[in-house]
């Protein structure tokens, strides 16, 4: 497996595994880190021994953010020309299932990578943060648009507009994550919880995820459609048949992704 600077990569039973590595700078985001994602995430979609990403970060925090000294001097046309969010872009397009488990600090930058995730799981100590307005700046990686959707208008302009910390448990009550689990036991029920979707018909798992984000942007009538073509489509996979083949026999399916 190709090795990075700034992350460290795995697979494990059907999980292709990254973990944030800056420790000694709480993980925070450079762009060079994020194209480094962003590949190692395109090579697992297209990894057949990989049916699910899951993201996490080594050390003290998930991520404090952007990397502040390489952005403070630039200008407007050095960032137009660097077009550096082409790379969260990327991460957005990834068609498998991208599950995220964040402890410590998970602010800016580091936030809006979390947001970039399907699912999250975080630990009961975590916080989270968008500071950016306290620096004469805001986000810009999605962090805006994400927030609003899950949690509306009002309550995204409210942490947005003071930079406020959420806690972990506010989160989940806003439901920004799906799970909190005990800090020492984050990395474990994690990967249980990745591998146990791994699981399932890897074509099945990227149809659902096409569908529900499907549902984020269209009217009910649409999104119906959209679901149905998909639905329908799962019917030309070799899981289809050993799915229900193996209900019918009473036995465990054995999914190929075909």
């Amino acid at each position: 497996m190709q090795l990075f600077q700034y992350i460290e990569t795995s697979i494990e039973n059907g999980v292709g595994r990254i973990e944030l590595n800056r420790q000694q700078q709480y993980n925070a985001l450079n762009r060079a880190m994020i194209k480094e994602i962003a590949t190692i995430i395109e090579q697992f979609d297209q990894e057949d021994e990989v049916a699910v990403v899951l993201l996490s970060g080594r050390g003290k925090a998930f991520s404090s953010g952007a990397d502040i000294a390489e952005m403070m001097d630039s200008s407007t046309i050095q960032l137009e020309l660097l077009n550096q969010f082409a790379d969260w872009d990327r991460i957005s397009r990834v068609k498998k299932p991208i599950i995220g488990a964040v402890h410590g600090f998970v602010f800016g930058g580091g936030f809006e990578l979390a947001l970039s995730c399907d699912l999250l799981l975080a630990a009961t100590t975590a916080e989270f943060s968008f500071p950016e307005v306290s620096l004469g700046v805001m986000p810009g990686a999605g962090g805006t648009q994400r927030l609003t959707k899950l949690v509306g208008r009002t309550k995204a302009l409210e942490w947005l507009l003071t930079g406020e910390r959420i806690s972990a448990n506010e989160a989940l009550e806003q439901r920004i994550v799906n799970r909190l689990i005990q800090p020492e036991l984050l990395e474990e029920e994690a990967l249980r919880f990745a591998q146990r979707i791994a699981k399932q018909p890897p074509l099945s798992l990227r149809l659902i995820k096409d569908s529900v984000n499907q549902a984020v942007h269209s009217s009910l009538q649409e999104g119906l459609l959209y679901e149905r073509k998909n639905f329908y489509l799962l019917f030309a996979s070799q899981d289809q048949t050993e799915g229900m083949r193996a209900f019918m026999d009473k036995r465990e399916p054995r999914f190929e992704g075909r």
